[in-house]
């Protein structure tokens, strides 16, 4: 599957929140990076139609997203940087509510649900109200609920925060583990979550692309060097 976007601009005002940005994502994991106020969100809300475009277009595998309708979305799994979660609500009831909203069917779905519990440990949790989790907790579970109906598209908008070092070992492992099949869009101004895992880094500034770039060709070009010290010193320039 092949994820392309041309051109796409969205305005606030007279300010560009994105400025003509265009790439192309093939399967595997992309750091879209930035510091706050880049861009970073504004793509992401832009690729999931919660915003609208003011130009540009989106294509899967060539057809624009807007003729896709519902297959489109079905094709999506979002983490949102911020939701207002269902305090009244335990887990597996998040869960099952998410899975009736995205349409799946029951008999299918309960068995996914209870997998992802598991795997984003929370299966101990399942039962607890929303209410009680940790900010770790709450990010697991929005996690989980993105990766409901096996989307090829993942889209996760600050998918660490609020995770805690071993919380964030077991998302790297987990999304090394869907790198093949899944393309993988991961949002973060910590640039250190992402130097182990992604194959490609874009970088935006002001609304803008600055670089676009594999992770591995970025560390040989800068011998010695970091990807967080690299990023920076791109930022540094584009001041």
């Amino acid at each position: 599957m092949r994820l392309e976007v041309k051109e796409l601009t969205k305005m606030y005002g007279p300010k560009a929140g994105l400025d003509s940005f265009s790439a192309v994502f093939d399967e595997g994991i992309y750091g879209i990076l930035g510091p706050n106020g880049a861009g970073k969100s504004t793509f992401m809300s832009l690729l999931t139609d919660n915003i609208r475009r003011d130009s540009g277009c989106i294509l899967v595998d060539g057809v624009e997203c807007l003729k896709m309708g519902k297959e489109y979305r079905r094709l999506l799994g979002y983490m949102p940087q911020q939701q207002g979660l269902y305090d009244r609500m335990t887990g597996r009831m998040f869960l099952r509510y998410m899975a009736e909203l995205k349409g799946l069917p029951r008999k299918e779905s309960l068995p996914v649900e209870e997998e992802l519990l598991e795997r984003l440990n929370l299966a101990d949790a399942a039962d607890k109200k929303l209410g009680g989790y940790s900010g770790g907790m709450k990010q697991r579970i929005l996690l989980a609920q993105a990766m409901l109906g096996n989307p090829k598209i993942l889209i996760l908008d600050e998918p660490t925060s609020g995770l805690d070092p071993m919380e964030r070992v077991r998302l790297r492992e987990l999304l090394g583990s869907l790198r093949r099949e899944k393309i993988i869009l991961y949002s973060t101004h910590v640039i250190s979550d992402i130097e182990e895992i992604a194959e490609k880094v874009v970088l935006l500034y002001k609304g803008k692309k600055i670089l676009e770039s594999g992770v591995q060709a970025l560390l040989e070009e800068n011998d010695g060097m970091t990807l967080e010290h690299i990023c920076v010193t791109y930022f540094e320039q584009s001041l």
